[in-house]
């Protein structure tokens, strides 16, 4: 890592302990540049000790205390306003899963890509599990709910001996499937099937011209 990402880190650790960064429901908020007119914009913050009391991050004792598990990096990659935005983006814009905003620069991250592709399918699963839980919380402190759905991230390869997990197919490499979320006050953008719903409703009650 080189002397200005070191800085970078600092400086973003150090933003949270002043005046421009707020604390909500254990979670760090902290302002972002001067483009950021409304709470959205900001960056969500997740620090270890928020993941620890969160009521599903708390069951990832594993995760938290396995000094293999990159979890400090997977923390710092989410807690970025930018990539934030993406995730938002990718729900609003594209119709997919939020974490499909970011994915494919996630699962770039070295340290993170070495630790899929080498260790025991149980511990690899358990920190997708847990990037699902940093996800959830920063989309639920940034306005966004579950749908109860979950979004394709890619195509399973089979399984075999002496290989790790992977997709052979699809937006991930590492990733199955994804939560879907949706904005608490409501999307703006109708999707595809709810056109095409509307269409044939109007459809329905418009009166017939033989009639």
């Amino acid at each position: 890592m080189s002397w200005r990402s070191l800085a970078k880190r600092f400086r973003s650790f150090l933003d949270c302990y002043s005046p421009a960064c707020r604390y909500n429901n254990g979670i760090y908020i902290r302002a972002g540049s001067s483009q950021a007119g409304v709470d959205r914009m900001s960056a969500v913050v997740v620090l270890r000790e928020n993941f620890a009391a969160d009521r599903q991050g708390r069951t990832f004792s594993d995760v938290l205390n396995d000094p293999a598990q990159p979890l400090d990096e997977v923390l710092a990659f989410f807690s970025d306003g930018d990539r934030q935005r993406r995730m938002e983006e990718s729900e609003v814009h594209h119709d997919r899963a939020a974490l499909a905003g970011v994915i494919r620069e996630f699962e770039a991250h070295p340290s993170i890509d070495a630790y899929f592709a080498a260790v025991h399918p149980v511990e690899t699963k358990r920190l997708r599990q847990a990037v699902g839980v940093i996800v959830r919380m920063i989309m639920e402190q940034r306005g966004w709910q579950k749908t109860g759905r979950k979004g394709s991230m890619g195509v399973r390869a089979p399984a075999a001996e002496g290989q790790p997990l992977h997709n052979t197919g699809g937006l991930a490499f590492w990733f199955v499937r994804a939560e879907r979320y949706e904005l608490a006050e409501g999307m703006p953008f109708a999707s595809v099937s709810q056109r095409c719903k509307r269409m044939a409703d109007t459809s329905k009650a418009k009166p017939s011209k033989r009639s």
